[in-house]
């Protein structure tokens, strides 16, 4: 990981607590780094335990603590009983960030019936269950910090990825609409859309597309993982208390 979220930002978060989905590589390792860095206990999950252990390795050697929790994000029965065992064994969930997801890209006259659900329902559906299941837990402690993964695809689009952009877009309504029934609760709810992130999905577009999408931001750099880990550390922060129902777009100007 680079020095980014060390040297850009800091944020001493002791003793809390998080669940960060998608965890075992690209964006949500470093944002699991981040926090396990920031004092924040850290449960880490993806479909396999073994993809998440470099991940947990990497925060235990920096002195954090972390888990790996294997969850098929789908399930609802599934990730219901995975919070509230961390519930009951932590005695308190501070923080969710719903990171994971999936692509299956192409264009929309071609694209299958499974295509379009499977990124709906991993990318949509497996942050309301989270979101659902982590609340009941938030509300009774009257606080928490759910922060929710989208993506600039889902306020301009992008051709070839109707589902994905249409999977994000349906993040940022769950966001708006949730900040505003939590609120009152302490509890703040927000979403950062990154933009064109050093990744290994960006890395499949091949070099020419990515020089070609430097060109399309004012910045000419892509991001990487550390900047979208940082906008997430403010957001998990004290800092951002009056924070709540916001689309943080982390994009090099990309959106303007």
């Amino acid at each position: 990981m680079t020095s980014a979220a060390q040297n850009v930002f800091r944020v001493e978060l002791p003793g809390q607590t998080a669940i960060v989905t998608g965890a075992s590589r690209g964006l949500g390792q470093a944002m699991a780094e981040a926090l396990g860095r920031s004092g924040v206990r850290v449960a880490c999950l993806a479909r396999s335990e073994a993809k998440l252990a470099d991940t947990v390795q990497r925060i235990r050697d920096a002195g954090g603590q972390a888990d790996a929790i294997p969850c098929d994000i789908r399930d609802g029965d599934s990730v219901t009983q995975i919070v509230d065992q961390l519930a009951d064994d932590w005695q308190r969930i501070d923080i969710l960030v719903n990171n994971a997801g999936v692509t299956r890209d192409t264009l929309l006259p071609a694209m299958t019936d499974d295509a379009w659900d499977d990124v709906l329902t991993t990318n949509l559906r497996g942050a309301f269950l989270f979101c659902r299941a982590v609340s009941r837990h938030m509300m009774r402690a009257r606080y928490g910090r759910i922060i929710n993964i989208s993506s600039v695809s889902g306020i301009m689009g992008n051709a070839g990825q109707t589902n994905y952009s249409a999977s994000k877009a349906g993040l940022i309504g769950l966001t708006r609409s949730l900040s505003r029934e939590l609120a009152r609760r302490n509890i703040t709810v927000n979403a950062v859309a990154p933009g064109f992130i050093e990744s290994d999905m960006t890395a499949t577009l091949g070099e020419a597309v990515l020089e070609e999408a430097k060109k399309r931001i004012p910045a000419r750099r892509l991001g990487t993982p550390e900047d979208i880990a940082c906008a997430v550390l403010y957001l998990a922060s004290p800092a951002a208390s009056y924070v709540t129902g916001h689309v943080l777009t982390v994009d090099g100007g990309m959106t303007g």
